[in-house]
């Protein structure tokens, strides 16, 4: 009886949550410490079974990547995600939900603005100081934080394997685009900033894209 009551107050309390993650959620400097703290709730809920201690929170709406740190904000980024929306099947250039890890960090020495193809710099160094990027091109850009899917059938397994579809956190050329949904499937960043970030997380780190 305790553990069916345990089990509904949980299911209860996780309904409030998902409730409070809503894409007309808007949220303001003030507001942060509140996302948070529902944040860590929910994440403790949802996935009770993982120590996240260190997190990076992507949230799609709000196009920021939040950095948390035991339970509190480290740092904010703004970013992009697809501009096709969220999903996880291989071939829609959509972004991936649900819990990841940061599987391989790969550029540590790479220049900013140093271009990858196929995960290896290609000696290739590209301006991106302007606001005229040649947005035909997704080019990858000083960092690349390759993520693995922890969800077997949402973003783990054959045909939404989010390692297998190669997304990545990453610089990008077309940063005039950031703060908006651009990209590919992936999460870009400014090129800068993912250095910060890059530094500033190891391999292994847990990384939750909630569409809110």
């Amino acid at each position: 009886m305790r553990k069916i009551i345990t089990s509904f107050v949980s299911l209860s309390l996780l309904i409030v949550l998902s409730a409070f993650f809503t894409p007309n959620m808007r949220t303001t400097d003030s507001g942060e410490s509140a996302l948070i703290e529902f944040l860590n709730e929910y994440l403790a809920i949802k996935y009770s079974d993982h120590d996240l201690n260190e997190v990076l929170y992507v949230a799609v709406v709000r196009q920021k990547l939040y950095h948390v740190r035991n339970g509190e904000l480290f740092a904010e980024y703004d970013i992009s995600t697809s501009s096709k929306g969220v999903g996880s099947d291989m071939g829609s250039s959509k972004t991936p939900t649900g819990l990841h890890i940061i599987r391989q960090k790969i550029g540590d020495e790479v220049p900013l603005g140093g271009v990858f193809k196929n995960r290896v710099f290609n000696g290739e160094v590209i301006d991106i100081s302007t606001s005229n990027a040649d947005i035909t091109k997704d080019h990858i850009t000083t960092r690349i934080m390759h993520l693995q899917g922890l969800e077997p059938g949402s973003n783990k397994g054959e045909g939404v394997d989010s390692y297998e579809r190669c997304i990545y956190i990453h610089g990008t050329h077309q940063e005039h685009l950031i703060g908006q949904p651009a990209s590919h499937g992936c999460i870009r960043m400014r090129n800068t900033e993912v250095i910060e970030l890059f530094n500033n997380v190891q391999e292994g780190t847990y990384v939750v894209i909630l569409n809110n």
